[in-house]
């Protein structure tokens, strides 16, 4: 690290994402939250903070074993249920779907306006959303609700902008970024937290996930591994990473806290 980076570090340290009350769990899709940060949702609600999902795409063009003969448009409702069941398992019952097609067919600032109201409502002090800067991340909705929830993470507290996209002004105190290959902050995860995160993926989320099938045996291998090296870089025991960004750092600094 930098001579510079430390110095900043220690004149603008990075808040404890644990110590806010308002969380806002922002997804692209049915089952992201959960895999990108199922145990930490788990963590924050057995802490008793309030927390909220925000699913923006109907997941209509998701990758499944359905029967042959079904369309997009019938995985829309199952995938709204499953969603809604795998949240309540983590301990979930706030959550709102924008409806918006999967695939990248909508305007981003028809997104940004939807993501913004949703914001103005539930005032989050943290915003939790999909890491857009990942080098390798090709997905175009996760790219693009990534990217929203930054900016509007950053607009928040300005009443003309919020105004312009409809919504009401409120202060965000950070945006955590999950599935990033560069975490700066951990929440730990032990007593249970990892394997409720499973259970609410692989045992809900059954129209992206059938019994049997690869990823119900590789990706939580993979969230086991990843949380159990996170753990150890935190010294937490379990953990799971994320990339945060607060008010002070997200505008004219470019120097990653």
């Amino acid at each position: 690290m930098s001579l510079l980076r430390r110095a900043l570090k220690i004149a603008a340290p990075l808040p404890k994402l644990e110590s806010f009350s308002r969380y806002l769990f922002i997804g692209p899709h049915p089952d992201d939250i959960e895999i990108g940060c199922g145990a930490t949702v788990s963590k924050l609600v057995s802490l008793g903070k309030e927390v909220s999902f925000l699913i923006c795409l109907d997941g209509r063009f998701g990758l499944t074993n359905a029967p042959e003969g079904t369309l997009p448009k019938d995985l829309i409702e199952i995938r709204r249920k499953e969603a809604i069941e795998s949240a309540n398992m983590l301990g979930v019952d706030d959550v709102h779907f924008l409806d918006m097609q999967d695939g990248g067919f909508y305007a981003e600032r028809d997104l940004r306006e939807a993501i913004a109201t949703r914001v103005g409502i539930f005032k989050p002090d943290v915003m939790f959303a999909p890491d857009p800067n990942v080098p390798n991340e090709c997905h175009i909705d996760h790219l693009n609700v990534g990217r929203q929830s930054k900016i509007v993470a950053h607009f928040a507290a300005n009443s003309w902008i919020m105004e312009r996209y409809g919504a009401t002004a409120t202060e965000v105190k950070a945006i955590a970024l999950y599935m990033t290959a560069r975490p700066n902050s951990f929440i730990g995860t032990r007593g249970g937290h990892v394997a409720k995160q499973l259970d609410s993926i692989f045992k809900v989320h059954l129209s992206q996930f059938p019994e049997g099938c690869p990823e119900a045996s590789s990706i939580p291998r993979y969230i086991k591994l990843r949380s159990i090296f996170f753990g150890m870089r935190s010294r937490k025991g379990k953990a799971e990473g994320f990339r945060v960004i607060d008010s002070v750092h997200m505008h004219c600094l470019p120097e990653e806290p």
